[in-house]
Formats: structure tokens, sequence, C-alpha cells
């Protein structure tokens, strides 16, 4: 199980990860840390909407974020995929519920 999953965290991952523009950033960062600009443009978005879809994954801790100067001076914040492992399950699912408590009214 990850550490520290709660019922809670589950339901925020799964909602980050369902939306095909979030999967696609995931799938390219899989291969390497990209920054906002590589990623528009790989995957066909403006930049803000990457912007927006990165920080939901990282919110949830699917991605992280490291600012780097470029050989020019200038501050690009590159992004890459967290090492996680979600083994949906049943089991995992009613050990969640039953610890975890209440489930939030809203993600």
């Amino acid at each position: 199980m990850t550490p520290e999953l709660t019922s809670s965290k589950l339901l925020a991952m799964l909602s980050a990860l369902a939306n095909p523009h979030r999967l696609q950033m995931l799938a390219v960062l899989a291969e390497g840390s990209q920054y906002v600009s590589q990623l528009a443009r790989e995957i066909g978005i403006s930049r803000p909407l990457v912007h927006m879809h990165l920080k939901r994954l990282e919110d949830v801790g699917l991605v992280t974020s490291q600012l780097q100067l470029s050989e020019d001076g200038k501050a690009m914040r590159f992004y890459e995929v967290s090492q996680f492992n979600l083994p949906l399950t049943p089991g995992l699912i009613a050990t969640l519920v039953k610890t975890s408590g209440p489930f939030p009214t809203e993600l």
C-alpha cells in the first residue's frame, strides 16, 4: 500500500487521474522530466492549461517539480513523475473505508 494512503487521498488521486490531458502528461513525464513549454507543445494544449493540470497532479503527489536555471539565466520549472504504486483492489478500498473515517463531501 502507498504510505499514508487514506480514503480521501485515494479519491483525490483517482479524481486527478480521471482526465485525458493529465494521463497524457504522466505518460510523457514517465519518459523524463520536462518543463511546461515542452509539455504544452507535445500535448497540444496551452501553457496555462498545462500549469493547471500539473498543479492538480502535484497537489496529490503524482508529480514533483524543481526550479532550475537555464544557460541564459532564466528560471524554468521542470516536472517529473513521482514513483507511485496504486494497487487498487476491493481489499484496499475496504481497509481504507474502515480506517480513514468519513469521506469528504467534495474533492
